[in-house]
């Protein structure tokens, strides 16, 4: 039997009919008469070990226990760190050189994220101080939290206190020492917390729209995230998102229209922003780390319940139900997504790093890359940075017939953007503008110069040369 996510390094796969015959060789082994209870006890054994019982009965296995069914705890434990780590050396991920920031929600999958990645510093840091020369440093992490409640408002003293349970979380990690960072997502603006909040409002409240207006908060989260990597000299962001994520996305951005730009989201490494990306749990379920958390008895913190409404929430619901009807629907939906060409920055950016350099050569060789090198330059959406389609990519009869900056803007977007985010009205068009943090309004403009260079690519031919007169 494999393992549900089709990704398992473990060694716990086992074909169907050895553990079939592994029965009565144990039942010999230990004079035991074969009867129906007896086969039952055998069956409930750990595939890997043979001496524990699983987790859960395999009755239960159906029931979205995931790998519960098959293995006993320590095997439990041990395969899902061992996806986390292979996701991790396959992909170059994280390079002692490094220093990683731990996107931190308070949730299951973001606790178990910091968890993994705790023991693989703690780890180093012992191989660090055993060895002689000491010649490879140990990796440094942080933990970010943004804090959302300027938009989802809470009780002042019950957030006061789970962001305390959130620090105490960080702190009573084993050394080396990890800085735990709060922040506003109004602070994307400015320093001033209470003019950032309002304007965050107010930009909220210009979408009428529900689903974008989720998918914008989305956004700006993922900027706050960048902009707190970026002033405390982080180089890659970890964030927990697992299967039963990504499964969802999957399924929201399909219906929302933004299948060019979807094998980006779904990989191991996004390295289109600035800072880049990496999902570690992209091969976990999200039953199997509530249940790793429940093992450990991992704290964790519910400091922001965020409604899921629209078409997110209607999705959310849609994939749950899949998955009780069958536990693999989620690995199969992701599976299926990801036979999808990835993007040429869908890897680590090479470097000097061996690691990280052979990494690269096998995914370029997997999916038949050309080098970064031989690509014309990527156009990104301002607001969700997905990459655009040369179809998508504004005319220039879009730049004559708006000439002011709200309308320029408007233009460049993805046309998912332009349908649940970006207002139809031009006054509210120019409001909406004017309210935008910097980073979008920057990013804009650097992706305007982008899709003019690959306008002026593709007439070419029709252009004049400087010794030519046009007569």
């Amino acid at each position: 039997m494999a393992c549900s996510t089709g990704t398992c390094q473990s060694g716990c796969y086992k074909d169907n009919n050895e553990e079939e015959e592994q029965v009565p060789k144990r039942e010999a082994a230990n004079g035991v008469t074969p009867n129906g209870n007896d086969i039952d006890h055998h069956h409930n054994l750990c595939l890997k070990c043979k001496v524990n019982e699983t987790i859960a009965p395999p009755s239960a296995a159906g029931g979205g226990v995931g790998d519960g069914g098959r293995f006993c705890a320590d095997c439990f434990r041990g395969n899902l760190f061992g996806k986390f780590r292979f996701a991790v050396t396959a992909n170059a991920m994280i390079s002692p050189s490094d220093k990683v920031l731990v996107a931190f929600s308070g949730g299951p999958s973001s606790r178990v994220a910091l968890q993994f990645v705790h023991e693989m510093q703690h780890k180093a840091q012992k191989n660090f101080d055993a060895s002689r020369d000491r010649s490879l440093p140990v990796f440094g992490v942080g933990v970010a939290f943004i804090d959302e409640n300027a938009i989802y408002p809470a009780c002042s003293r019950e957030f006061d206190q789970s962001i305390e349970e959130m620090k105490l979380i960080v702190s009573n990690l084993a050394p080396p020492r990890k800085e735990f960072h709060v922040a506003p997502i109004g602070s994307i603006y400015s320093s001033d917390f209470s003019d950032g909040r309002d304007r965050l409002k107010e930009l909220l409240n210009a979408v009428s729209d529900v689903t974008g207006k989720e998918d914008l908060l989305l956004h700006l989260r993922m900027l706050s995230l960048q902009k707190i990597a970026l002033e405390n000299g982080y180089t890659k962001l970890v964030l927990g998102s697992c299967t039963s994520r990504i499964a969802c996305h999957v399924i929201a951005a399909t219906v929302k229209g933004q299948g060019y730009s979807l094998a980006a989201d779904i990989q191991y490494v996004d390295a289109r922003w600035e800072i880049p990306i990496v999902l570690p749990l992209r091969d976990c379920l999200t039953q199997e780390l509530n249940m790793l958390c429940c093992l450990d008895r991992l704290e964790t913190v519910e400091a922001i319940n965020r409604p899921c409404s629209g078409i997110n929430g209607l999705v959310s619901s849609f994939v749950k139900l899949l998955q009780e009807e069958n536990p693999s629907r989620e690995c199969t939906i992701v599976r299926t997504a990801g036979k999808l060409t990835p993007f040429h920055f869908n890897r680590i950016p090479e470097t000097d790093d061996g690691n990280a350099h052979l990494a690269s050569q096998r995914r370029q060789k997997k999916f038949n890359l050309k080098p970064n090198e031989s690509l014309p330059p990527e156009s990104f959406c301002p607001i969700c940075h997905s990459p655009l389609n040369n179809c998508d990519l504004p005319s220039f009869s879009s730049f004559e017939d708006d000439q002011t900056s709200a309308g320029i803007f408007g233009a460049s977007c993805c046309p998912s953007c332009r349908f649940q985010i970006v207002p139809k009205e031009p006054s509210s068009m120019v409001q909406f503008y004017s309210l935008l943090p910097q980073p979008i309004i920057s990013r804009a403009k650097d992706g305007g110069c982008g899709n003019q260079r690959w306008l002026r690519e593709q007439i070419q031919d029709c252009l004049l040369s400087d010794n030519e007169d046009g007569t």
